[in-house]
């Protein structure tokens, strides 16, 4: 059997030793087909005058006797007509009148039978039955070793025919790929290069063996190199590692690679990157390009909205002096309050347009305090009421437990009465205005969707009913000077200076709106973690007659603002002194004469601001009373907000009454 190449060779030979040894007229092997209770015989062994049965035998054609080798059970008939079992006339027609059937089992199932037929009546021995099972066994572990050797003898030859076509591959890849393919060792030493290094660097196959890599890197690359170089000996594996290699013209061409170690040499493979680069860069440009018109846009729209009213207002201004001017040249006075309210009317809209710029901006000036929101809406719900008029009805619905913020309690009163003003003018016909405040607590994510920092903040909403927003509006109603409304009717800063106030005071601004549906819009400011100390008693306004005669050093380096408050002082008492940089002013200090009040712009010239003027002062006089004014103020340089004792802010224009009230009360605090 060890001498077979085929498994028909091995039945052949088990059979024609059984046949011959027990003088019997037929020996066969087959395997078992268990779903259709078959036999399939390759080869049979026979005598002369018996015929074959090689090929698919049906169990069932023979009898029931199948069901006892499906149990591993010997069937061994000596005579069909003893046996039950058995199919007789088909058995005898086959030259099977005696016979003997051995099961092979594999896992507890019928695999094959070994099967020995003699055409004539006969008692089979237990030698003889005992000697056909060790055939069978032997003729099983055979064909087992034979299909395994076929299997092994077949797998040697795909994985040859696998490695040969891996093979096959890897070179077809190595000379067709586009992307550079090296070898080199630790050191540098180049030992294989693929063909596209010449269509990449210009470089020959020829030109680089045996040559340092590094020759070609780049000088400004070349440390990075080395350090990636030595990462590899030490094992590391290289995902991604950008360089510059040098091509044989002289230019540098970007290469990314990746790169592993593997039997003591570096493999890489890279890819030129040079015109995705240079795309993203020229990219980068044109975005950058882009930005810069859309922001003279923006500045031509804002610029062009701000001459335009300041046209307006300065034509008012001036129109009215200029005819105050001829009145009084004419010695015509019975009419002239007319034309100075009219221009103090122009001067007041300028002043407001101008708050409302540095709102936008978020450079205003503010005075941030701890605040009960609910308390400030409820305080001022009756002026909103008689401001929408009696067409819209105005609910509020205040948060229980609503926690404090931190903002300028006036702007946000602005705020919300801009909103409220919206919102009527959003229902021609009338509807329903709701102001409502929550808390809010932003994860995250929910930061992100809101443009804010995680963390505590309260919102402040208001609804109307009107007829609402298309998306495309939406995305242009922060912008200054745009408005829906007709021209005289709006100046499109309203929605621009509440975005501006809620982004400096740490907060945002949403607007959620459906066209025919209402809109709504939100205000979220971060939460003040702490108490809100009530003013218990009301400011009193002092007399400016009640501190007269004390010394007032003024330092702006605008001349006419200095006289003016010269001017005005001076009627009232005080002494002036004025000087036009914080040099000066400090010079006055220095000079070692009493000042009971300071009073200093915040945006000065020559190197020192209002506060370190401020902060020098008081290092020369402890305790002097300062007074900054500002029209334009960065907010760090008065300390955002947060003043120390006996400093004061008035933000620029100012009333000459709001200046002698504000000196009266320091002056007096000082005295």
């Amino acid at each position: 059997m060890r001498d077979c190449t085929s498994t028909s060779e091995i039945t052949y030979a088990a059979g024609e030793v059984l046949g011959r040894t027990l003088d019997v007229d037929r020996v066969g092997y087959g395997e078992v087909e268990p779903t259709t209770d078959t036999l399939v015989i390759e080869r049979d062994w026979t005598v002369p005058d018996v015929a074959s049965v090689q090929g698919v035998v049906r169990f069932r054609d023979y009898g029931s006797y199948i069901e006892d080798l499906k149990r591993g059970r010997d069937v061994v008939i000596d005579g069909l007509a003893a046996d039950r079992r058995t199919n007789a006339e088909a058995l005898r027609e086959a030259a099977a009148t005696a016979l003997v059937n051995i099961p092979v089992m594999e896992r507890g199932t019928l695999a094959a039978i070994l099967f020995v037929n003699q055409r004539d009546a006969r008692t089979w021995t237990g030698a003889e039955i005992a000697f056909i099972r060790e055939v069978a066994d032997r003729t099983q572990v055979a064909i087992q070793r034979h299909k395994a050797e076929a299997r092994l003898n077949d797998l040697a030859i795909s994985l040859e025919e696998q490695v040969e076509q891996r093979t096959a591959d890897r070179n077809r890849l190595w000379t067709l790929s586009r992307d550079v393919m090296l070898v080199a060792g630790f050191d540098g030493v180049i030992s294989a290069v693929n063909p596209a290094w010449m269509t990449t660097l210009g470089w020959s196959e020829q030109e680089l063996l045996t040559r340092n890599f590094l020759d070609l890197v780049h000088p400004d690359d070349l440390i990075a190199t080395q350090n990636a170089a030595g990462s590899l000996s030490e094992g590391s594996v290289i995902g991604r590692f950008d360089n510059r290699y040098r091509h044989k013209d002289g230019s540098y061409r970007t290469l990314t690679w990746t790169a592993a170690p593997g039997d003591g040499l570096i493999i890489a493979v890279a890819r030129d990157i040079t015109a995705e680069k240079d795309q993203a860069e020229a990219l980068r440009q044109a975005e950058e390009a882009l930005r810069q018109a859309q922001k003279m846009e923006a500045v031509g729209q804002l610029t062009g909205g701000l001459a335009h009213d300041f046209n307006n207002l300065l034509t008012g201004m001036m129109g009215n002096l200029e005819l105050l001017q001829v009145r009084v040249a004419r010695g015509r006075l019975e009419d002239i309050d007319r034309f100075i309210n009219s221009a103090q009317g122009a001067g007041r809209r300028a002043a407001a347009l101008t708050q409302r710029l540095l709102a936008f901006s978020r450079r205003q000036t503010l005075d941030p305090k701890p605040t009960d929101v609910n308390r400030l809406i409820t305080g001022f719900e009756e002026m909103l009421a008689r401001t929408v008029g009696a067409t819209v009805d105005i609910e509020v619905v205040g948060a229980v437990g609503l926690w404090p913020t931190e903002i300028d309690a006036g702007q946000l009163e602005n705020a919300i009465l801009n909103l409220c003003i919206n919102g009527r003018d959003a229902m021609p016909d009338g509807g329903r205005l709701t102001i409502e405040t929550a808390n809010k607590w932003f994860d995250d994510r929910a930061g992100q969707d809101h443009e804010l920092p995680p963390g505590q903040y309260i919102s402040v909403c208001v609804t109307d009913s009107g007829t609402g927003m298309a998306p495309e509006l939406i995305q242009r109603v922060f912008e200054p000077f745009f408005t829906t409304k007709p021209i005289g009717q709006g100046t499109g800063l309203g929605l621009s200076m509440i975005y501006g106030f809620a982004r400096q005071s740490g907060g945002h601004v949403r607007i959620y709106s459906e066209v025919g549906q209402g809109t709504t819009v939100c205000i979220y400011l971060p939460r003040y973690h702490g108490d809100i100390v009530d003013d218990v008693a009301e400011t009193q306004r002092i007399p400016a007659e009640a501190a007269g005669g004390q010394t007032v050093l003024v330092v702006d380096d605008e001349a006419t603002i200095r006289h003016l408050i010269d001017e005005v002082l001076e009627e009232q008492g005080y002494t002036v002194i004025g000087a036009a940089d914080g040099a000066a002013g400090l010079k006055v200090l220095q000079s070692g004469g009493r000042i009971e009040l300071l009073i200093t712009d915040v945006g000065l010239p020559n190197g020192m601001n209002g506060r370190q003027v401020a902060d020098h002062a008081r290092a020369l006089q402890p305790g002097l009373k300062v007074l900054f004014i500002t029209g334009f103020a960065d907010n760090a340089a008065v300390g955002n907000g947060h003043l120390e004792p006996g400093m004061e802010l008035l933000t620029k224009p100012f009333t000459l009454e709001a200046l002698t009230s504000k000196v009266a009360a320091m002056t007096k605090a000082a005295s």
